[in-house]
């Protein structure tokens, strides 16, 4: 069984109660369950972690150098334009990692359109809710 771990960054855990006409009514605890619903759908073991704290995430990414995890998904929310602490732990990582966001962000803010962090994925998937993590869920599945 391939194993997936998601990782989200500063605020994706108060979804539902910050901004909602950007990011919906649907909570953090929303996303986690349609995520582990669709991915045991699928046979995969997913988890996730979750932190506001830039160390704590890049302690956590860490864990995957030599762990257990077949691929990461990651949505470093805003510290994905500036975090170069997180780029270099994503990039210590040798296995598929995908960033995710659920907006736009090309679309947004001026300094939201640069990811410093997305160079050290496989790719980016932006704009499209909850369901960037499911088509980040599907590619990730994909044998090549």
């Amino acid at each position: 069984m391939k194993k997936i771990l998601v990782v989200n960054g500063p605020n994706i855990n108060i979804l539902g109660k910050r901004e909602l006409e950007i990011y919906g009514e649907l909570s953090y605890n929303n996303l986690v369950d349609e995520l582990k619903s669709y991915a045991n759908g699928k046979g995969i073991c997913l988890d996730e972690f979750q932190s506001n704290s830039e160390g704590a995430i890049i302690d956590k990414l860490q864990e995957l150098i030599d762990g257990e995890y077949d691929a990461l998904i990651i949505n470093p929310a805003a510290y994905s334009h500036y975090s170069y602490a997180i780029y270099d732990a994503l990039k210590a990582i040798k296995i598929k990692k995908v960033e995710v966001h659920l907006t736009n962000i090309f679309a947004r803010d001026e300094f939201r359109k640069t990811s410093v962090t997305a160079k050290a994925c496989d790719g980016v998937i932006s704009g499209f809710g909850f369901d960037s993590y499911r088509l980040a869920i599907d590619y990730l599945l994909r044998e090549e």
